[in-house]
């Protein structure tokens, strides 16, 4: 062979077997175990392209347009345009056709805008995969890997291509693709045979979900060429899911609907036979009422503001999976928070040691060590999974608890190697037994090292290592111990207790974890500093005004756990502590109780079932409840939950998969920011639909006006005038309105209960009674001013000569004198209890370029010739303009009367308290 080759050099065949024996599977693949290297991988990655799906099944644009054109508000307007078609008006049926497609085209333009929103976000946490590139360690891009590399996996890792084991074990979800729902276990065990692909012992398959070891495994398929991809399992388009908002305002536009037609139709009997009004007038009348209910822009504005919501989230590093859950964060009442990387930094290190030789402080540490503190650190670096190297400052992996163990070999001058040469065999963390061993070769035969929760680790330690000898661990010592532990976590420290057990080479072939982790020496304890996050308090401090209560769940011993959270501002020296054992025994109507009885609370050395548990608990009681998690097995939790919260950086792939929202940053602070996000996109779609239904009354009272007359009134606004409001001068605020700056006050107010209606009693009473009536009150006077100031008497025809110049200018008043008091609607809007003093007139910029925008397009419809003949218009005399002045102020005015008069008596209980 030509030595001068490079046998990488070329791309595998992509008809490799994955089950023929390793080393020519490796050859074929031309690999080694040692990996690619970065240029090797970058020619394959041209020549094979990128390791993703490709989205398959057509586009979904037409099905999500026709969608828009049959929803009920637009069947409404269906009705209304076959009306005026029958009716023999055809101009202001093909009027109201192209005001429907022109709502179907913005509508859908809006929920497009918002679905790629929500599919933005995964530039933001695209998947990674660790992989051995030049002989180091990295993580990629998924979409880099390519056949031939070599993935490093672990528990809580998402395997991203088709791989064959090489070394270690994992247990692997595979139920995605089989329907098993228990993991399986993987094994690089010498194959006997072939079988079918998903049922090899020794196969890792694209999409599934590593739950517990480590291993590696080189990639033998990627991207459409994996089983996933072959049997096309995966959709990548993000579907939108109906909010609870959605589907309560879309309930409240079918109401509409239905009121509106029956009332429409009810009428045209009615009109005829006892108003004496034609046929024709009726029709028309009918046609003008289902036009005036119709709040064309409501659902597209919905979906805009929640779309918005969702990026104003991603900036603030909270990002959410679906638009829909931006609405429940507003709704959250109890937020079950993590300790670690949550409350506090995630930047562990040892500060104190015991062993037989006495406590001390790591700092007044001289190095190098020897004896029971030599061997407690050795044990701490080799039983761990961390990686650091102490000559580059970024070059940190792994858990922080592990990192700090060899920051402190570091600092107490004991080596720790770069790889674990030595490891026969590990037993993983299992966040059950709050413990990790480590089967390490040494000399003859091996030696078993274990870390873990004190509590766990001691009851199994038999003696205790001495300077050159061991000593039986008697219960005097046991009871030091505990209440050095137990000292230790009240300032705040979490500890872990390290322990080994010498084994002959006769038990390896059938040691089992209990055997391993039975019978052993203890080493020492080591307690570990990870301070609070300065930013949590203030947060905490807004989530107690806020009216959300907190509650703490953790796998760390519950008096270290509540120091860290009384210094943050959750509970204090009193707070309940329960363990996990506690809460096993509890029985559900107990914890009921519990959770009932106290608003804060510890849940200590907590399994991730307990989370379960506790988030089923509190929804049962009409919690909205929010729950951390990082974990695999935290997965079922923040499904559970009504909002999962995944961490960004310490997270696993398993648990950001599984939550609602995923914070980069994984900090507590962030959570509440979300919160208050939340609330503020609830308040502004209530804020555009006040504004929105206060102009129903102003447009269909002068309807009534002209049907309760029998005629004798003409009409004071057309069906073409309603349009050019409702989809002209109406949608830019109503947009506007959606993008409000969080109003004063907004997290001092309690969470609203679970299912409470977006739409209610005394927001209907604003809307339709107080603004709408005002405005209406205003309109039908200006109309009855001009009418009467041309000459118009009660009955006089004006569909000619004259009088019908003068009905177009009222027509015109009417249709200026609603948007007049659109502006003043606008600006009372903004505000649902604070002053417009407190908010700030300009403070939404927006708002005042779309008052800007509906004026101009209002001024256009009544003075542009073209749009006077489309709009029925007609320039009314100046002194007329000059009434319309007052209009927004009045308007505005009553609003802000009513609101200072609510604020003074929500004040006036708690003074005579």
């Amino acid at each position: 062979m030509d030595q001068s080759v490079d046998p990488l050099a070329h791309t595998p065949d992509s008809s490799v077997d994955p089950q023929e024996s390793l080393e020519r599977l490796l050859r074929d693949l031309r690999t080694r175990r040692e990996g690619l290297s970065d240029r090797e991988a970058a020619r394959r990655l041209q020549a094979g392209g990128p390791n993703e799906l490709v989205r398959r099944g057509g586009t979904q644009w037409p099905r999500q347009l026709v969608d828009q054109l049959v929803h009920p508000l637009a069947l409404l307007l269906w009705v209304a345009a076959l009306l005026a078609e029958v009716s023999g008006t055809p101009a202001l049926s093909v009027a109201i056709v192209a005001v429907i497609l022109l709502n179907a085209v913005f509508a859908f333009a809006q929920e497009r805008q918002a679905e790629k929103a929500v599919e933005a976000l995964s530039a933001y946490l695209p998947p990674q995969a660790r992989a051995i590139r030049d002989g180091v360690t990295r993580l990629l891009d998924a979409r880099m890997l390519v056949p031939g590399d070599v993935l490093v996996l672990s528990e809580g890792d998402r395997v991203s291509a088709d791989a064959r084991l090489l070394t270690g074990s994992v247990e692997v979800d595979i139920s995605m693709l089989t329907g098993e729902s228990m993991p399986v276990l993987r094994t690089p065990l010498p194959a006997t045979g072939h079988r079918p692909l998903l049922q090899a012992h020794d196969l890792l398959f694209s999409g599934t979900s590593c739950t517990g070891g480590e291993a590696t495994a080189v990639v033998f398929a990627t991207g459409m060429r994996t089983e996933l991809g072959r049997i096309a399992a995966l959709s990548q388009r993000v579907e939108h899911e109906e909010s609870p908002l959605e589907r309560q305002v879309r309930h409240v536009a079918r109401l509409i609907a239905v009121v509106a037609v029956v009332i429409g139709v009810a009428f045209i009997p009615l009109g005829t036979v006892f108003a004496g009004l034609s046929l024709g007038q009726t029709v028309n009348f009918a046609i003008g009422l289902l036009v005036a209910n119709v709040p064309e822009g409501l659902l597209p504005t919905i979906t805009l503001a929640l779309a918005v919501g969702v990026r104003a989230l991603a900036r603030r590093g909270a990002l959410v999976k679906r638009i829909s859950a931006v609405e429940t964060l507003g709704s959250t009442s109890v937020i079950c928070t993590d300790k670690t990387g949550t409350l506090t930094l995630n930047r562990m290190r040892v500060v104190r040691c015991w062993t037989t030789q006495g406590e001390v402080a790591v700092a007044s540490v001289r190095s190098p060590v020897s004896g029971p503190l030599a061997r407690m650190v050795q044990a701490g670096v080799s039983c761990n999974n961390a990686s650091w190297d102490p000559t580059r400052a970024d070059s940190e992996a792994g858990d922080s608890t592990e990192l700090a163990l060899l920051h402190l070999a570091d600092a107490v001058d004991v080596a720790f190697p770069a790889g674990h040469t030595d490891r026969l065999l590990q037993f993983h963390f299992d966040p059950q037994l709050r413990r990790m061993t480590s089967v390490d070769r040494s000399g003859d035969g091996a030696v078993a090292r274990v870390k873990g929760a004190p509590e766990e680790v001691l009851p199994r330690c038999t003696s205790v290592a001495c300077d050159g000898a061991e000593q039986p661990l008697d219960a005097p010592t046991r009871a030091m111990l505990d209440e050095l532990v137990a000292t230790w976590a009240r300032e705040g420290l979490r500890v872990l207790a390290v322990a080994d057990r010498a084994l002959a080479r006769d038990e390896l072939a059938r040691l089992t974890r209990s055997a391993a982790e039975d019978g052993l020496t203890l080493l020492g304890l080591v307690a570990l500093e990870d301070p609070p996050r300065p930013e949590v308090r203030e947060a905490v401090a807004r989530c107690h005004a806020a009216g959300m209560r907190l509650i703490v769940v953790t796998g760390d011993h519950g008096l270290t756990a509540r120091e860290i959270a009384s210094k943050v501002g959750i509970g204090g020296p009193g707070t309940p502590i329960v363990t996990g054992r506690d809460l096993e025994r509890m029985p559900e109507a107990d914890l009921d109780v519990l959770l009932a009885r106290h608003r804060e609370l510890i849940f200590a050395r907590s399994s991730p079932e307990a989370k379960l548990r506790i988030a089923d608990a509190l929804q049962d009681q009409g919690q909205v409840v929010a729950m951390t998690g990082d974990g695999v097995n935290d997965a079922p939790a923040l499904r559970r939950a009504d909002i999962g919260v995944a961490m960004g950086r310490s997270g696993t792939d398993v648990a950001r998969e599984a939550a609602t929202m995923v914070l980069t940053d994984d900090n507590f602070a962030t959570i509440v920011s979300a919160v208050e996000a939340g609330r503020q996109v609830y308040e502004n779609v209530r804020k555009f639909i006040v504004y929105i239904f206060a102009h129903a009354t102003p447009e269909v009272v002068p309807f009534l006006v002209y049907a309760l007359s029998g005629g004798r009134i003409p009409l004071p606004l057309t069906v073409m005038q309603i349009l050019a409001i409702d989809l002209g001068t109406e949608t830019l605020p109503a947009l506007a309105l959606g993008r409000e700056p969080a109003e004063p006050g907004l997290m001092d107010r309690a969470p609203r209960r679970r299912g409470q209606n977006v739409i209610d009693g005394p927001m209907l009473a604003r809307a339709w009674g107080l603004l709408g009536g005002v405005s209406a009150v205003l309109v039908t006077s200006v109309f009855l001013v001009t009418l009467l100031h041309g000459g118009w008497t009660l009955g006089a025809d004006v569909d000619s000569g004259r009088l019908h110049h003068v009905w177009l200018q009222a027509t015109t008043m009417t249709f200026l004198g609603i948007v007049a008091c659109q502006v003043g609607t606008a600006v009372a809007a903004r505000t649902q209890h604070s002053s417009l003093r407190q908010v700030g007139f300009t403070s939404n910029r927006l708002l005042l370029w779309g008052i800007a925008f509906e004026l101009a397009f209002a001024s256009a419809v009544v003075a542009v010739p073209a749009l006077q003949r489309v709009f029925g218009t007609a320039i009314p005399q100046p002194w007329l303009l000059l009434l319309l002045l007052p209009f927004p102020v009045l308007v505005w005015g009553v609003d802000e009367t009513w609101r200072w008069w609510r604020r003074r008596t929500a004040r006036m209980p708690a003074a005579l308290a």
